[in-house]
């Protein structure tokens, strides 16, 4: 295992000080168990044998952006797709063989879902997991092939916990939360680990940051180790809890949740996370929906990299003005790959519209012969290639005389876009791009 050095400093932001102590008169210090390095080691040895020690690989581009080297730790080639199995593995391998031969269970709709199932699968003991109705096709395919026995109950998460609790009650099965947990925390701290020996002298780590389990064991295995390595949790702005919980001093539920990032959308930090974080004071950064799409879209692209909206969050936050002027090398966690199909269809499509590089416009001309073939001569010339269009005489802004044509086009990014937009604009065309 690696060496403690001795104590440095902590990168802190403006977190509001004593928001520990804080939490603690909200008894959540008082009544659970911390994580330390010889938790966190005893973890990785326990983990050695049935978890990948996934790949830290080069990202020329990002290095180019952040002006420093760049690199992604790839959890989203890890067992079951994510850096779950990490801790379930870990709270299921620590259970009593009384609580072991009762099995357990979660609610999950997605990466804990087939962590859990196929952990509990690997020592041999049965899993339930409930699931809501709207969970996506291959994702509780995949949860049923690890082992579990499935249950679609309720429409949110939310619901499906409330079943899995009930169920836990009934049957005296261990209920296996997903990061409010002492051993999921420290199992999914291994990954910090890994991250040491791969790259020694790393000087920031980017974390996707939901529940904030993940976080909470990077930053708690950081600061043991190699205490001046900056942290930094990435939140998808539409579902950004932890900002406000950490301001407030405790885990604050956030109103509302919109967001593709579904890995990385929870509405309340866990007890035993928020604990650590509060205490070790990595900083949080947001990022939207455009810059996920991007993110993922360059994974796919310049990486070969399948990954999920969640699991892109930190390489979403190097593509914008989130993250400036850090100490390297950076390393970045790809936290998950799972995502359906359909979804992934849907958020490349919105990530080449994000990178300039796919234009959907209303363009309003004559209705007369000729008219459409002026418009797509004009499209050809200012180098865009046609993807589709859709052709309407009806709505009630046309004149008698007037067509509306919906146009898709390939651009060659946001400059090549402009100077399509302008040409058309030029040709007396009048143009309403789609945002």
């Amino acid at each position: 295992m690696i060496a403690r050095p001795e104590a440095g400093s902590v990168h802190k932001t403006d977190v509001i000080p004593g928001s520990v102590p804080a939490a603690a008169e909200a008894g959540t210090m008082s009544l659970m168990e911390t994580v330390g390095l010889e938790r966190i080691e005893a973890a990785a040895r326990l983990l050695a044998p049935v978890i990948r020690r996934t790949p830290t690989v080069g990202s020329r581009v990002l290095s180019e952006r952040a002006g420093t080297q760049v690199l992604l730790k790839c959890e989203n080639l890890q067992r079951t797709g994510s850096f779950k199995p990490r801790g379930a593995y870990n709270r299921i391998a620590n259970l009593p063989a009384a609580d072991r031969a009762r099995g357990v269970v979660a609610a999950s709709a997605g990466n804990h879902a087939q962590g859990v199932a196929w952990a509990a699968s690997e020592l041999g003991i049965a899993s339930t997991v409930f699931m809501p109705v709207g969970a996506s096709l291959p994702k509780l395919v995949a949860t049923r092939a690890y082992g579990a026995d499935v249950h679609q109950v309720g429409d949110t998460i939310d619901e499906s916990l409330v079943a899995a609790q009930e169920f836990a009650d009934r049957t005296g099965a261990t209920l296996i939360h997903p990061f409010d947990h002492a051993d999921i925390v420290a199992g999914q701290a291994t990954v910090a680990l890994e991250i040491l020996e791969q790259v020694p002298e790393v000087g920031t780590v980017v974390v996707p940051t939901g529940g904030g389990g993940l976080l909470a064991g990077v930053a708690v295995a950081l600061h043991a180790v190699a205490p001046k390595v900056r942290v930094i949790g990435v939140q998808a702005a539409d579902a950004a809890a932890w900002p406000d919980s950490l301001a407030a001093g405790r885990p604050v539920r956030v109103a509302r949740m919109s967001t593709m990032a579904d890995g990385i959308a929870v509405g309340l930090p866990g007890a035993v996370p928020f604990a650590h974080v509060a205490e070790l004071v990595p900083e949080i950064v947001t990022v939207d929906e455009d810059a996920l799409s991007r993110a993922l879209l360059l994974c796919l692209e310049r990486a070969k990299l399948v990954v999920e909206p969640a699991g892109a969050a930190g390489v979403a936050a190097l593509l914008t003005s989130a993250l400036e002027d850090l100490p390297g090398p950076v390393v970045t966690i790809l936290s998950g790959g799972n995502i359906d199909p359909l979804l992934l269809t849907r958020v490349i499509g919105h990530g080449l519209s994000a990178a300039g590089r796919y234009l959907a416009m209303h363009v309003t001309i004559d209705d007369r012969p000729g008219a459409l073939s002026a418009l797509l001569a004009v499209v050809g010339r200012a180098g865009a290639s046609v993807v589709d269009v859709v052709h309407s005489r009806t709505g009630p802004w046309l004149a008698v005389d007037e067509v509306e044509v919906s146009l898709t086009v390939e651009t060659r990014g946001s400059a090549h876009r402009d100077d399509v937009l302008d040409a058309l604009r030029d040709a007396g065309f009048r143009v309403h791009a789609e945002v």
